[in-house]
């Protein structure tokens, strides 16, 4: 039990170096060549929610349009 609980503490340890030296690496990175990596980062990611959005029957699409409250009384809108 007792070695179980050292093989866990010693993985949660190299786990931790292992997102540092990614996190300094990204870092480094970034300082050196800009923000092409987290945009790219970014652009994965959102392929990744839309391939799993899509799949999902529940989910309904709004375009990003400032006229979806048109004819709503103001008074109403503010609350």
């Amino acid at each position: 039990m007792l070695a179980k609980a050292e093989q866990k503490r010693q993985a949660a340890i190299i786990r931790a170096e292992g997102e540092s030296e990614a996190a300094k690496l990204i870092s480094n990175t970034t300082a050196a060549l800009g923000m092409g990596l987290i945009e790219l980062r970014k652009i994965e990611a959102s392929r990744e929610i839309a391939a799993t959005l899509a799949k999902t029957l529940n989910v309904a699409y709004l375009p990003n349009a400032n006229n979806m409250l048109l004819g709503l009384n103001p008074s109403v809108a503010g609350r």
